[in-house]
């Protein structure tokens, strides 16, 4: 069974060998620590794994088997931000534990993980205790022999680590009295990392395609790369269910669709339309559970506002059930979605395309010149969308069109947002004005979805003998929520189109 937790910890080694001959300064004293403990030395052996090419260490991850110590086992960790990382445990055994392995899989997909570096360390541990005698970090003094083939490196490393819940202000205190025995923070993220760099063995540099540098290409590569990542990113986090991960996720996928749709000029449709396909199927897979997150938490705000005699009947009962059957099948799907080939077979094809981009002529204009245009094509898009859901009369026409008005929002914001880079304040500035509009529609189709929610309920409630009034009450208020974005819109929709805001782009 794999465990988890936050590593907050900062690396350090000796600047000179005089300082290495003087040790590790006393921390007594400094800030909140009133005693160090020795806890003696244990001898760690860890055996690193990745991928022929160093997939995870390119990305900042690390994969181990470990002997030795109290936390013996696999260990998978992953980057949150410098110094911070998720330390995942599994069991010791002789194979990499497949909870460790499903989470390493948008990275390794095909390629397979062996062994590639062994670290043994002679570890002398002390804890530093506060005045009550409450832990505050963990210090360790690693000797460490690095084993890569027939290469080998050899170094002293400090490491500080946190307990859980101090304040990582300690870190920087320990840092300035170890600066002044001769101690520098580590340029190495982690043992691997410098094990690779003094074995001549550092990833490869990831082969991508270009465009002229300045080009409308070259900008529009550099933006697509930022969403392939992050989709890569963002899978062992939606596997562990960390909050927001299937939103960002989903985010990242809508991104790189309408990349490929806004700039078509740029890139071969030929090409990015199949792809764009994929990517809309998975955030379709992914989107049952997000949109029942996203349901579940209007409907809970709104009965959490309704006064306690409008609540008539086991209403919280009700909802808890409903909402277990969508979880479970939703998290289903999107996990069933993350291990299927086609996920796979998606991740291969981006890469694909950002090794070999299929870019079009106007790839090489300047992109100051050819980004503008694109963006101002999706916002007309969006105002013919707008214009024509304001002709209709209230209704489910009117419903539906201000939803396609607000898909299109959505991708003249991601147009405008993906050309800040090259155009600056103009680009942000629409993007700004079109956010506001997305906004207002979004709470409009959510307001759509949820009163179509709030019938069914209604309906199971009645079913089962029970009072049907507070849905109905919340269907109510949904209609008056909805009735009054349509009421907002002209008023938002003016300010976003007015001449100005778009000025600096035409």
């Amino acid at each position: 069974m794999a465990d988890t937790k936050r590593e907050i910890e900062r690396k350090f080694e000796f600047s000179k060998a005089k300082s290495a001959r003087r040790g590790v300064p006393d921390l007594t004293g400094t800030a909140a620590i009133a005693a160090v403990s020795d806890q003696g030395t244990v001898d760690l052996d860890a055996v690193y794994y990745d991928t022929p090419d160093q997939r995870l260490a390119a990305d900042g991850l690390t994969l181990r088997r470990r002997t030795g110590g109290a936390d013996e086992g696999w260990h998978l960790k992953l980057p949150v931000s410098p110094g911070v990382r998720d330390e995942i445990g599994a069991s010791l055994s002789d194979t990499v534990p497949p909870s460790l392995a499903a989470l390493v899989r948008s990275r390794v997909r095909g390629a397979g993980l062996r062994p590639q570096v062994r670290l043994v360390s002679s570890r002398r541990i002390s804890h530093l205790l506060d005045a009550e005698g409450a832990l505050l970090a963990e210090l360790s003094t690693d000797e460490v022999l690095a084993e890569r083939g027939d290469a080998t490196a050899a170094w002293t490393e400090v490491e500080v680590e946190l307990a859980d819940g101090v304040d990582p202000e300690l870190l920087d205190a320990v840092e300035k009295t170890f600066r002044k025995a001769g101690l520098r923070v580590s340029d190495a993220p982690s043992k691997l990392a410098r094990a690779l760099a003094e074995t001549d063995a550092e990833p490869p540099v990831r082969p991508e395609g270009g465009a002229p540098e300045g080009s409308a290409g070259a900008h529009v590569l550099a933006y697509l790369r930022e969403q392939r990542d992050a989709l890569v990113a963002q899978d062992p986090a939606v596997r562990r269910n960390l909050p927001d991960s299937v939103h960002q996720m989903r985010v990242a996928c809508r991104r790189l669709r309408s990349a490929f749709k806004t700039y078509r000029k740029v890139l071969d449709r030929g090409v990015t339309d199949p792809i764009g396909e994929e990517l809309r199927w998975l955030a379709a897979e992914l989107g049952v559970d997000r949109d029942r997150e996203v349901l579940l938490e209007r409907i809970q705000g709104h009965l959490g506002e309704l006064p306690r005699t409008l609540l008539l009947g086991p209403v919280r009962a009700r909802l808890k059930i409903w909402n277990a059957a969508r979880r479970s099948d939703a998290r289903r799907r999107s996990l069933g979605a993350l291990d299927s080939a086609r996920h796979l077979a998606l991740l291969d094809s981006l890469d694909a395309l950002l090794e070999r981009p299929p870019l079009l002529k106007a790839a090489d204009g300047q992109a100051e010149r050819i980004l503008p245009k694109a963006v101002l094509h999706d916002y007309k898009r969006l105002a013919d969308r707008i214009d024509t859901a304001l002709t209709l009369a209230p209704g489910h026409e009117r419903d539906l069109a201000l939803h396609e008005a607000r898909k299109a929002a959505k991708r003249s914001r991601y147009a405008a947002e993906a050309a800040v880079p090259a155009l600056g304040k103009p680009a942000k500035h629409l993007a700004k004005a079109v956010k506001k509009v997305q906004t207002l529609l979004g709470d409009h189709q959510d307001s759509v979805v949820a009163r179509d929610a709030l019938r069914g309920l209604a309906v199971q409630a009645a079913g089962a003998g029970e009072s049907a009034f507070t849905w109905g009450v919340l269907y109510a208020r949904e209609e008056a929520l909805a009735e009054r974005s349509e009421r907002e819109l002209p008023d938002i929709w003016a300010k976003a189109s007015a001449p100005t805001v778009r000025s600096g782009l035409e």
